[in-house]
């Protein structure tokens, strides 16, 4: 049974965490609303998850909604004392699932409250306020009033830190005006390669980035070079495009979410996967060939 990297972390927060982490979003129903298919293996995922030495857990309380943190609740607390949960607020849900912004100091307020509640914290290690002013994507817009509210909420002691998700290099650096901002979560992987710039920026100042999508979310990344690589290596992949990130920036954390123990074995095996320089090379060509 392979345990994940002990040696290779990164800074998050007041805390070092370990660069491969996991992603809770799979662990409510389809389209990341209702319950799991299967509670129990959901719960078996997290509890194996912390017996392979991950110390960082990514959720929401509009995944479900409520849902998943009642399973990460569930299935670990009382939480060991070297886990970071991070949490995401800014978004709701309708009826049907839609997703819908939420950026109101009332509706961002409501949203602490219930992660805490539904986790049974005090006080939430991190929060990344997620921009929603498209959902296709980060687009321009100030992001002052809903993160000096957040901001508020930590002075109240119910956050300890503040990151951001799904937002632009000038957000990034609007907020760093308003607050310290720890982390960057914003879509990218081996083809979707916007973040480049952003990426080199915050590794320079010590700030993490965490990719969501890792492994191309609903779609799954295909690609003959990636393909070639992994047979090379006698590895999936998947767990190339995860040693590509790790490989790719010292301030990446990764998330990668299953609902599988099998997969999540599968997952945290990428941390002992090394990529030699060749295979780097038509990696990175792959972004090119994207963009």
């Amino acid at each position: 049974m392979t345990r994940i990297n002990n040696t290779d972390t990164f800074t998050l927060g007041s805390r070092r965490v370990k660069r491969l982490g996991y992603g809770a979003m799979q662990l409510a129903g389809p389209g990341v609303f209702g319950a799991p298919k299967d509670r129990h293996a959901a719960l078996a995922v997290l509890r194996e998850a912390i017996a392979l030495g991950v110390d960082h857990i990514d959720t929401s309380d509009f995944y479900g909604p409520h849902i998943t943190n009642q399973i990460i609740r569930e299935a670990l607390y009382p939480y060991p004392d070297d886990l970071t949960i991070v949490t995401k607020i800014g978004a709701r849900r309708d009826e049907k699932g839609g997703w819908l912004p939420a950026f109101t100091p009332e509706a961002l307020t409501q949203a602490v409250h219930d992660n805490l509640r539904n986790l049974q914290l005090e006080t939430l290690d991190v929060v990344n306020l997620r921009i929603m002013f498209s959902v296709e994507g980060p687009v321009e817009g100030s992001i002052e009033a809903p993160l000096t509210a957040l901001a508020e909420l930590q002075r109240q002691g119910l956050v300890k830190h503040i990151g951001l998700s799904n937002v632009t290099a000038a957000q990034v650096s609007e907020g760093r005006n308003i607050t310290d901002i720890v982390c960057v979560q914003n879509h990218y992987n081996l083809v979707h390669r916007q973040d480049d710039a952003l990426i080199e920026a915050l590794a320079r100042d010590g700030i993490a980035y965490v990719p969501f999508f890792p492994l191309g979310g609903f779609t799954p990344l295909q690609s003959s070079a990636l393909a070639e690589v992994a047979a090379s290596l006698n590895a999936t992949p998947m767990q190339v495009a995860l040693a590509w990130l790790l490989r790719r920036s010292p301030n990446i954390l990764l998330i990668p979410g299953t609902s599988s123990v099998a997969h999540l074995r599968e997952n945290l095996a990428a941390s002992e996967l090394v990529l030699p320089d060749e295979a780097m090379a038509a990696l990175n060509a792959i972004g090119g060939q994207a963009q």
